[in-house]
């Protein structure tokens, strides 16, 4: 079983962080993309989506950029998944391959279901603020 996020929901990931971590201030494009390693290319349309869901404010021209339009407390990782990856429950059943419970569930419905209930609750608890700073993070190179 593989539990991976998309490039977008990784891009987007690492730049909330970094606003999170700029600690109010605005940060424009090219800023972000290389305190975080995310191609600049790639970057304004994660912001667009970014922004459409109401978790970043943005500002054009020569002083411009990104800030966040809440707090880090308030922004949770689950809710920038889903601004860039859209909703994340799953709608298929895992045995059938359609919908569950047209016909009854599967004999997994419910195992999966809480798994996928105590996934969604993990990424509801862990904040921008709550995220412990990784080294690591700022040294990986993005696939371009």
């Amino acid at each position: 079983m593989k539990l991976e996020l998309t490039r977008r929901g990784d891009y987007a990931i690492r730049a909330m962080l970094a606003l999170g971590r700029a600690g109010g201030a605005r940060l424009s494009t090219p800023v972000m993309a290389a305190s975080m390693n995310i191609p600049v290319r790639f970057l304004p349309q994660v912001m667009g989506d970014l922004a459409r869901a109401g978790l970043v404010r943005s500002r054009a021209g020569r002083n411009g950029g990104y800030e966040l339009a809440r707090p880090p407390g308030a922004i949770n990782l689950l809710t920038i998944i889903e601004a860039v990856e859209g909703e994340s429950r799953r709608r298929t059943c895992i045995l059938r391959g359609g919908p569950c419970q047209r016909d009854g569930v599967c004999d997994v419905h419910v195992v999966f279901g809480a798994a996928q209930d105590a996934l969604r609750g993990q990424l509801a608890a862990a904040s921008l603020e709550s995220l412990p700073r990784s080294p690591q993070l700022a040294a990986t190179r993005p696939e371009s």
